[in-house]
């Protein structure tokens, strides 16, 4: 019992860590990168307890996402400035949707037939196009609140799944700042940049 009550705490903890993340990200708050480092690493526990590899393999790589993100959001304006909302050029979908599907398939296959995954293709296919709208976000690209909420609707059936209810209930709520984030997004593109410091 004691094992099962720690991962639980644990998920709550990354999962109200992660929610903060995302509404921060909403409002292009800096900040939500530091704390978003902090629940994926605390979901990498969660996702091995589940045998949900392929989510469990994308809290790695979402470290390195997030601390690029974190820079990009400083730096990545003209001239160094902070960067500034825009639209996702085509082929940046393009490009990164192949890649997505490609990897999805690829680890789908190896996590099938070399592992207890569960799910491995399912599991997969929403690890590598988070990656995607990950990367979307760290470019402040718009689209990436379209996808994350197209994500979270098949996340939340996954989780219900794996009787993992409580992020279940966090790609729930996640909805509210995706819409939001499309909102204000939208506003910043038309706005003069305002500087940001941590």
């Amino acid at each position: 019992m004691a094992p099962a009550d720690a991962v639980s705490k644990l998920e709550i903890a990354a999962a109200v860590i992660l929610l903060v993340s995302v509404a921060l990200s909403a409002i292009e708050n800096i900040w939500s990168w530091p704390t978003a480092i902090i629940g994926v690493a605390l979901y990498f526990v969660v996702f091995y307890q589940a045998k949900l590899y392929a989510d469990m393999s994308l809290q790695v790589i979402y470290v390195i996402i997030n601390a690029y993100g974190w820079w990009k959001w400083l730096h990545g304006g003209k001239d160094e400035s902070v960067l500034q909302v825009s639209r996702a050029p085509v082929r940046v979908m393009v490009i990164g949707s192949l890649i997505a599907c490609g990897g999805a398939v690829a680890f789908g296959f190896f996590f099938q037939h070399f592992t207890d995954a569960a799910l491995p293709f399912a599991d997969s296919a929403l690890s590598w196009f988070s990656l995607l709208a990950q990367y979307l976000m760290a470019r402040k690209y718009l689209e990436n609140w379209h996808l994350w909420i197209t994500l979270d609707v098949f996340y939340i059936a996954m989780y219900i799944n794996k009787h993992l209810y409580v992020t279940a209930g966090l790609y729930a709520a996640f909805i509210v700042p995706c819409v939001l984030g499309v909102v204000q997004w939208q506003r910043a593109m038309n706005r003069p940049p305002v500087p940001q410091q941590v």
